[in-house]
């Protein structure tokens, strides 16, 4: 895919592209889906890609209603508002540390702001020099996830209908949503514990379409090692740690879920500490290409180029956008330290990973797509060699933990954006779209969300709380990467929060423990399943509550692809079945995640929520209608997937 691709539309041809109602309407669906996945990973603690949502929603706006717009305006749109949720995915996993940590008391708008704009703007800077490398001449990179999306533009350009199918799936998403939490109608999550002589047993579910369409996206391989990874917690770990605990004060399931916050998720960080550097070294030896590519692009690429399909931003205007974005970094570090010192360190250590990791990011997107690219191993690395610096530059508490976490904020957005326009310009290549066009787009849908990012979590940390609870009979956002990254450089630089260093040892046994399983088992039996290590350790760090649905999402998922085999269907009419789910699964996503936006704003403006209080608190009998409900939901997925649109 990567030689001899010939554009969708010629390079002679030029038609409409980088128009006004394309940005615009580009600008407003980022900004909703930069929202939308900050809920989502505070929530589950993954983001689910823009690309072909953003895609479809674009086909379904300017083709559908305003009956107009060209594949190329389409493009456009979704390189921008892919761009939101790249920027979403890069602040959820280091910011929200900075609150839990005490050390903001909300999400300070400045600092925020400035983070994730110098992350977007340098990571699509950096990759600028990288299209030609990387895109044109690799010829190993096929772009598996921007070849589908090429695909699904085209055939929108030819006249699809899919839209209907995720607009439908949108509303179905909001109002059950809204059916759990203003209503009352609904349980959001099913749980409980059980004694087991000196220890107990812990199980529970969120009734969430979100969090099944999610699974369901990740695939059947993936969701059930995010499982097992929850099983090991649940079933193994928790049952040790709590043995003799007195369950007299506390109900079993509090007491059960203490253990699980309070020593579960260090054994969690463990396994991902070993699984994020196994996923460096796999790809170690990528790494020098991708480092000798970036430079020789950084020579290569100063003069425009003829065709309009080779034209990118070149020159003094790139030159211009990186020292902006390292300056934007150098001002946050100075507002967040008031040190100039640390400023400069701060600098110098975030411009060095960030050009390593953004290097990394975009090669491993071209060889197995953004949704496998090892964001988490990556920034967990940063904080690691980023903390080691600091103190050994002397720097301890509170300033050792924002020079840290500021470091990891920008790179971590920086690795996420690159890997996105990466994919955004293989799509553009496939296309015919003029790479400066793609690339203005992806720096202002790194701009933009920015602005909307710190009310966004302000609004959802008032709402719901993060990590606990903003007021009785509310449940928290999760934030998974968040705490993890709390409690690891809080530990490091002793903010009280001491690391058992056992739990954390226990858990790189098990992640090491993973990987010789598929390494010297699994991989040369030639074995379907493997045993991937991030996986399973996110598992391991998730409550159970949130995994097993995402494994109900990851069996229909399954069953769709069986039944699909079953009843003799090519493979392109198998593939477009699990396409249609994987369409209708992302509109579920959006519709759960806007609307629990919106409850936000009534939880914040006081509004005595749920309506049906003693409908709620009635006991087995909302719990058989929640799971009614669910399998409903559940059922039209499949159905949805599995039923062939009428020909003609």
């Amino acid at each position: 895919m990567s030689d001899e691709v010939k554009p969708y539309i010629s390079a002679s041809q030029s038609i409409p592209e980088f128009t006004f109602q394309a940005v615009l309407l580009g600008i407003v669906l980022s900004v909703v889906m930069c929202a939308a996945n900050i809920y989502v990973g505070l929530y589950a603690g993954m983001t689910v890609s823009a690309a072909i949502p953003a895609s479809v929603i674009s086909m379904g706006i300017l083709r559908g209603l305003l009956k107009r717009g060209t594949v190329l305006e389409n493009n456009i749109v979704h390189t921008i508002a892919s761009s939101g949720e790249s920027l979403a995915a890069g602040i959820i996993f280091t910011v929200p540390a900075l609150v839990l940590l005490g050390i903001w008391d909300h999400f300070n708008y400045l600092e925020t702001t400035l983070i994730a704009m110098a992350g977007g703007v340098m990571g699509v800077v950096m990759m600028i020099p990288l299209r030609r490398p990387m895109i044109i001449e690799q010829k190993e990179l096929k772009f598996p996830e921007g070849v589908a999306c090429a695909e699904v533009l085209k055939a929108g350009d030819r006249g699809g209908a899919e839209m209907l199918g995720i607009f439908a799936a949108l509303g179905l998403g909001a109002l059950f949503k809204a059916l759990v939490s203003v209503v009352g109608a609904f349980k959001g999550t099913v749980e409980g514990a059980v004694r087991l002589g000196k220890t107990g047993f812990y199980a529970g579910t969120d009734v969430s379409p979100m969090l099944m369409a999610v699974g369901f996206i990740v695939g059947w391989e993936i969701s059930l090692l995010i499982f097992l990874g929850g099983a090991i917690s649940f079933v193994a770990a928790i049952p040790v740690l709590a043995w003799g605990v007195d369950f007299t004060g506390t109900g079993m399931t509090d007491a059960l879920m203490t253990v699980w916050d309070g020593q579960i998720r260090f054994f969690g960080i463990g396994a991902m500490v070993v699984a994020g550097i196994y996923s460096i070294m796999k790809i170690a030896g990528s790494m020098g290409s991708a480092i000798r590519t970036a430079l020789r692009g950084l020579r290569g690429q100063e003069e425009p180029e003829t065709l309009r399909t080779e034209q990118g931003i070149t020159g003094k205007a790139l030159f211009g956008l990186l020292l902006g974005s390292m300056v934007l970094s150098a001002v946050v570090y100075y507002v967040m330290t008031n040190s100039a010192t640390t400023t400069f360190v701060a600098t110098i250590v975030m411009f060095v990973l960030a050009f390593f990791f953004v290097a990394v990011a975009s090669y491993i997107v071209g060889l197995v797509g953004s949704s496998n690219s090892p964001v988490s191993g990556m920034t967990i690395c940063t904080v690691l060699i980023t903390a080691g610096l600091m103190l050994m530059f002397g720097y301890s508490g509170t300033a050792g933990m924002l020079a840290t976490l500021g470091v990891a904020g920008v790179v971590c957005c920086a690795c996420c954006t690159s890997g996105d326009i990466c994919q955004d310009l293989k799509i553009g290549q496939i296309l015919g779209a003029t790479p400066r066009r793609l690339q203005r787009g992806e720096i202002i849908g790194s701009l933009v969300p920015a602005l909307a990012i710190a009310p966004t979590m302000n609004l959802l940390h008032k709402a719901y709380g993060i990590g606990t609870p903003a007021r009785e009979g509310v449940e928290a956002l999760k934030a998974p990467q968040g705490v993890m990254f709390e409690k690891l450089v809080g530990g490091i630089f002793g903010s009280g929060n001491q690391i058992p260093w056992d739990l954390v040892g226990w858990g790189a046994v098990v992640g090491v423990l993973a990987i010789v399983i598929d390494r010297f088992w699994l991989e040369p039996r030639g074995s379907r399943f493997r045993m991937h290590a991030m996986p399973l350790a996110v598992g391991m760090y998730l409550p159970w509550t949130v995994t097993t649905p995402i494994l109900i999402g990851g069996l229909a998922y399954r069953y769709v692809d069986r039944k699909s085999r079953a009843r003799g269907d090519s493979e392109e009419v198998r593939q477009a079945a699990v396409h249609r789910g994987l369409l209708f699964s992302s509109g579920l996503v959006a519709g759960e995640a806007i609307m629990g936006i919106l409850i936000a704003v009534l939880v914040v403006s006081g509004l005595d929520m749920p309506f049906l209080k003693s409908w709620s608190a009635s006991g087995w009998m909302i719990n058989v209608v929640s799971a009614l409900a669910f399998l409903a939901i559940i059922w039209m997925l499949v159905r949805k997937a599995l039923t062939k649109p009428a020909s003609g």
